[in-house]
């Protein structure tokens, strides 16, 4: 039996399916007795809690919808949303400000930093309370001659303003920082390229530099509003009380349940953290689009698609 001069048997024999492998995976018997213990220690912690009569569940689920409690989530947000908007303004003129080649500006940001970094968010806060002590009136004008207006600081009733105030003061230092390092990352081609076009300094950092630094700044930055919402538990150093916190702390103080109400307090701080990290998760992704060589399902579908067109045409080609 002669065979084939054509070569016919060796384009067969190419575009024969290989064999599937039979791969048998590894076992790793550590992880189950891992995994087991976890499991029971999981357990334990559930039974001795469930039976606890010290965790008072009644009471948790009394006041878990509580008025009160969902008023005090209402405000715990509202500080977090108006403190970060500051924080982020605020972070970028003062990273801008550390990156800008005027020495005045930088020695500006730097003293900022130096000030607010170094001393605690507690402290500064209880500095606000005081603040109507430190000064009495605001007076607004030209200085030692006219004066437009003033405002007698004793007489507001600004918690809550002084609550936000000193909790974005303080994150806007580290804002900067984090603003900073997303810009610092940026290779300086990009700001050569667009001082090549004609561009100013600051059209650089608007158009260029920034737009590109936000998937570095991203992260810690919803990190930062996560640790931001849990700060807002400071602010009875203003004092400020009506945030979810101190409506706890208040409530448990009547009824002497402390257990619950923080239990109800921590449950909703959960909530809301969570709901953050989803919101991060996907804004993180929007930014990455491009800045990773991995395929994503729609472009490996489409060249599994554009395959299958091609592969037939190739087949009659060769028969």
């Amino acid at each position: 039996m002669s065979t084939p001069s054509d070569g016919r048997v060796g384009v067969d024999s190419a575009k024969a399916e290989p064999t599937p492998i039979k791969a048998v995976p590894l076992k790793h018997p550590g992880q189950w007795i891992a995994a087991a213990i976890v499991l029971i220690l999981v357990a334990l912690f559930i039974y001795g809690a469930a039976t606890n009569k010290a965790y008072a569940w009644d009471t948790y689920a009394k006041y878990l919808f509580d008025t009160r409690i969902m008023s005090g989530v209402g405000y715990t947000l509202a500080l977090t949303v108006l403190s970060m908007v500051i924080a982020i303004v605020l972070g970028v003129v003062l990273a801008i400000m550390r990156l800008s080649p005027n020495p005045v500006l930088r020695s500006t940001s730097w003293v900022y930093l130096w000030v607010f970094r170094g001393t605690p968010v507690y402290v500064q806060l209880v500095f606000w309370g005081l603040f109507p002590s430190i000064y009495k009136r605001i007076d607004l004008g030209i200085p030692f001659t006219v004066q437009f207006a003033h405002f007698d600081i004793q007489s507001l009733n600004a918690a809550f303003l002084f609550a936000v105030i000193g909790l974005a003061l303080n994150e806007a230092a580290y804002m900067a920082e984090i603003v900073r390092a997303g810009v610092s990352s940026v290779g300086e081609g990009q700001t050569e390229a667009s001082v090549a076009l004609g561009m100013t300094w600051s059209q650089t950092m608007r158009r260029t530099v920034l737009p590109q630094a936000m998937r570095v700044i991203i992260p810690p930055t919803g990190n930062e509003v996560i640790s931001m919402l849990k700060t807002t538990s400071l602010v009875a150093a203003v004092p400020f009380s009506l945030e979810l916190y101190g409506r706890a702390r208040d409530i448990s103080g009547v009824i002497f349940q402390p257990i619950p109400l923080l239990m109800v307090a921590s449950t909703w701080y959960l909530v809301v953290t969570s709901i953050l990290m989803v919101g991060q998760y996907y804004l993180e992704r929007h930014y990455a689009r491009g800045a990773t060589r991995a395929l994503t399902g729609k472009q490996l579908k489409a060249l599994a698609a554009e395959a299958e067109v091609t592969d037939p045409q190739h087949g009659g080609g060769g028969a």
